[in-house]
């Protein structure tokens, strides 16, 4: 089986040389770069499992570059790391398309835990599902056609892919229609903790589904304050 290719953005020697280490012997293969621009020039889909990227780097950010992987691929999971650990920059990473942020100082063990999160669900949306669970793989929301395995929504011959992170969402609110879900159950299931940064990052997903939803009317996520959502289909 080959190993799965991480794209590591980072411009400081000494931690990128451990941190770099630490994936290989966890059995990664790595690609390195130091500035933006290299990143974004090697940058092709299909080539990469994980992106991982600093925010602060030489030439142009992280955020430039995480828009700039956004643009050719939805599906590739990017985790920024930064020491820039304020709220604001946090979810403004999280509204470019990122999928999670990690602030520095960070362990070794919980990069690693969150890089092995991401390529256990990739492996499962990329899996060919069976025949016979083709009816619980391909969903009718709305006037929307999902297909769950993919991550893409479908509207009058219209296709969106989304997000690893935005397709864990919401395949969590479609297989709980009209049901009120409480906030602590979605973090918990998907994110694995229910901390304040991780309740912001949930409005920031549910914000950014209710764009892509907008199109069709009889569908709403409602936010019950301090409670939860409810994916609400009409008709």
């Amino acid at each position: 089986m080959p190993k799965a290719h991480i794209l590591y953005v980072e411009d400081d020697v000494n931690l990128s040389f451990v941190t770099r280490d630490n994936l290989e012997m966890a059995e990664y293969a790595v690609t390195h770069c130091t500035t933006g621009d290299e990143a974004k020039a090697i940058y092709k889909p299909g080539q990469f499992d994980v992106c991982l990227l600093d925010v602060m780097l030489p030439q142009c950010d992280g955020f430039s570059v995480a828009q700039h992987i956004r643009q050719q691929d939805m599906q590739v999971p990017i985790l920024f790391l930064s020491a820039l650990a304020d709220r604001d920059n946090r979810l403004h990473g999280l509204r470019l398309g990122a999928d999670d942020y990690l602030g520095k100082p960070f362990s070794v063990e919980e990069l690693l835990l969150k890089i092995n999160v991401f390529l256990r669900r990739s492996a499962s949306q990329q899996a060919t599902p069976k025949p016979a669970s083709a009816s619980t793989t391909l969903r009718q929301v709305g006037a929307f056609g999902y297909n769950m395995a993919e991550g893409v929504l479908s509207y009058q011959g219209q296709l969106q892919t989304l997000t690893q992170r935005e397709a864990e969402v919401l395949t969590y609110l479609i297989d709980r229609p009209n049901e009120l879900i409480r906030r602590d159950d979605i973090l918990k299931a998907i994110w694995g903790d229910d901390d304040y940064f991780m309740g912001r990052s949930l409005d920031v997903f549910i914000s950014r589904l209710r764009k892509r939803l907008a199109i069709d009317p009889a569908i709403r996520i409602e936010n019950l304050h301090g409670v939860g959502f409810r994916l609400r289909l009409n008709g």
